[in-house]
């Protein structure tokens, strides 16, 4: 009778479904792809600072009156931003308009990221069909989208008082953790899906040579983001040279080679440039590696297609003297090279039957 009971109790329990939550997982990753592009188009349009107020519900309503646009502009017309810069440009209330769009639709994307992970997170838990070994993952992922917001509040914060952009350095890690998330989302449904297709948990592991790879990203990644913030891009609009020497002129060397490292805008317009060729260096290695693996061959495509197209972005972006939509691709496609990257780590990484 008792056996009869467990085993009636053990058929109506939904079975665990690691597919359906790797599929989840991947739009998430996609959510978060569309929140890199739209903050990159904030940054390069001066938006990031049109709202001053951090509101996580109430502000995912805009002003919906004139006399609430006219008082969310009143709070803009207080920051350095307005007093030092547009405000003397003569900046109307339809040109305030445009910049609030895009901080508000970035800020939209990043609430509508928590809801598209925490309701099926919820729903996946109360059905209990979340694979064993997998609910912290979950959890720690969540916990990563709660400090991004933080962070990213935190990084408005530094614009609106004494300067008139936000910190370079909080743009990074905002940027940086941004892309961490995606490929956390990426790496964790991957195992997903190798539980999906084989039936046993063998997450991947991550390698040494994954690491030296993502490694030498990592700083391209970084000194792009403290190009984007520095207004970096557009010291130069030549290329290969810069200014029509290897070295550009300009090098503020007065507060030491590690200060003009971190905050001289040529300075870091040329690493970036040059470290390129690194990444390539280290990409094109590392894809030949993942090729006779399993899956590795779509993931070495899937590498070479985007630090190729990446090369040519990069080159227009600067010939162009930063184009906007040049410059926002650029970004984009700088995040396909990462999760494409991440893809041939996780192939790289997986345990041989």
């Amino acid at each position: 009778m008792d056996s009869t009971l467990t085993a009636s109790r053990e058929q109506a329990l939904p079975t665990k479904r690691p597919l359906a939550i790797s599929n989840w997982l991947l739009a998430v990753a996609a959510l978060v792809f569309l929140m890199v592009v739209v903050g990159g188009i904030t940054r390069l349009t001066e938006s990031g600072l049109s709202i001053t107020e951090w509101k996580p519900v109430s502000g995912a309503i805009p002003p919906l009156s004139h006399s609430d646009w006219q008082h969310a502009f009143d709070l803009y017309k207080q920051t350095p931003e307005y007093l030092e810069i547009n405000g003397p440009a003569g900046m109307t209330l339809a040109q305030f308009k445009f910049i609030f769009f895009w901080e508000w639709f970035h800020r939209l994307i990043g609430r509508l990221i928590g809801v598209a992970f925490a309701v099926p997170l919820i729903w996946f838990a109360a059905r209990r069909a979340i694979p064993r070994g997998y609910g912290w993952k979950l959890g720690g992922l969540f916990v990563l989208g709660g400090m991004q917001g933080v962070l990213g509040w935190y990084m408005v914060m530094s614009g609106l008082v004494d300067r008139t952009d936000v910190s370079h350095f909080r743009l990074s890690a905002h940027l940086l953790l941004a892309f961490a998330i995606m490929s956390a989302l990426i790496w964790v449904a991957l195992d997903l899906r190798l539980l999906a297709r084989t039936g046993e948990d063998r997450p991947a592991h991550f390698t040494g040579a994954a690491f030296a790879t993502i490694a030498v990203l990592f700083i391209q990644l970084l000194f792009g983001a403290w190009v984007a913030g520095l207004n970096a891009g557009q010291v130069a609009s030549d290329w290969p040279l810069m200014q029509g020497r290897i070295f550009p002129e300009g090098v503020d060397w007065s507060n030491g080679a590690f200060f003009a490292l971190t905050h001289d805008p040529f300075f870091i317009h040329f690493i970036h440039r040059w470290w390129a060729w690194v990444v390539v260096a280290a990409l094109v290695i590392f894809a030949r590696r993942i090729k006779p693996r399993e899956g590795g061959r779509s993931a070495s495509i899937a590498i070479h297609s985007a630090f190729g197209t990446q090369i040519l972005l990069g080159i227009l972006t600067v010939l162009t003297g930063v184009a906007i939509w040049l410059a926002a691709l650029h970004q984009a496609v700088g995040a396909l090279v990462l999760a494409s990257t991440v893809w041939g780590a996780h192939v790289l990484g997986r345990r041989e039957k």
